[in-house]
């Protein structure tokens, strides 16, 4: 079996405040990624996924557990040069244009991948920043404009010929469609996939857009309020949640006929992660709750789904209570 790229273990991460607790953003986060595999992680708005991705890339520091990229554990970067090993860890960021230099030509900006690769002793093939352009759907010319002389979308896909010029094994999107307009979401998301699947790496895809996840990913981790709830594979996921909040997710995602409102079981916002409920953190928000929720939180079991409405034997995952 070939070993994942990305490993995180027991991942917490946590911002500190003047004079009060520390916010607990990731609360002890498992997930790998494999070589051309696409991982989703969704969520809502507040619940983690930036904070890990971040984490991932080395840009935030873990309070607690382990990051580990092709064997090699990931540490955050500091004043010192980032370590070239891990210049093969790309994010495309949600904002395209706070990630690209306004003063600098594209060509050069991509070049400065090429360079990346080459320092790290990979062959670059004699590849230009205009090939990789076109790779993107770009033209050639578009090596010598600016980032303000493009759309959202084309900035987008510049964003992402620069991370491919790194030649990375691994790519991380942080809600890289989330600015884009509806047209070109799908586009971006589906570009991301086939140049990972193409050149064997692996792809992070964060996003809130269940439909366009379900487009792309190979696997899906649902997270809630710095915890993963639910993960397996998108038809799994898709086809038969097994968590109250996937579900409540999945309710949400628009369709054609105009369904795809918030169901009014799911009530309110995710709780501050600098307080979070006792026992399970969804519990407030759940319509199947019932005493032990709020007593003990749920860890997240063999059959990939953190709920007291289940349990693994070895006959795979049992409800232990009716989910409705």
């Amino acid at each position: 079996m070939t070993p994942p790229l990305l490993t995180v273990s027991d991942l917490v991460v946590q911002y500190h405040r003047s004079g009060a607790p520390p916010v607990r953003a990731v609360a002890g986060v498992s997930l790998d990624v494999g070589p051309g595999e696409v991982v989703g992680l969704v969520g809502e708005s507040g619940c983690g996924k930036s904070t890990l991705a971040r984490a991932v890339c080395g840009l935030t520091a873990p309070a607690e557990g382990r990051i580990d990229f092709d064997g090699t554990p990931v540490r955050p970067l500091g004043v010192r040069r980032r370590d070239p090993a891990l210049t093969r860890v790309q994010m495309v960021f949600q904002d395209p244009y706070g990630s690209l230099n306004p003063r600098r030509q594209i060509g050069a900006q991509i070049a400065d991948g090429i360079r990346t690769a080459a320092e790290r002793g990979e062959p670059t093939d004699g590849t230009t920043p205009q090939q990789y352009l076109t790779r993107v759907g770009l033209p050639e010319s578009a090596a010598a404009r600016y980032p303000h002389e493009f759309s959202g979308g084309q900035r987008q896909r510049i964003a992402i010929a620069r991370a491919l010029a790194a030649r990375p094994r691994l790519l991380v999107g942080d809600e890289p469609i989330s600015a884009l307009d509806a047209s070109a979401q799908a586009q971006v998301a589906t570009l991301m996939r086939s140049l990972a699947v193409e050149s064997g790496a692996g792809l992070l895809f964060i996003s809130h857009d269940l439909s366009v996840v379900r487009l792309i990913a190979d696997r899906i981790a649902v997270m809630y309020l710095g915890r993963i709830v639910e993960t397996g594979s998108t038809a799994e996921v898709w086809d038969a949640p097994r968590h109250p909040y996937t579900k409540a997710l999945l309710a949400a995602v628009p369709r054609a006929d105009g369904a795809g409102i918030l169901p009014t079981e799911l009530p309110g916002d995710v709780p501050d992660p600098a307080a979070p409920p006792a026992g399970c953190r969804f519990h407030p928000r759940c319509p199947a709750a019932f005493d032990r929720c709020a007593r003990e939180e749920p860890q997240l079991i063999a059959g990939g789904v953190a709920c007291h409405l289940y349990a693994a034997s070895d006959h795979g995952l049992q409800p232990l209570r009716s989910p409705h």
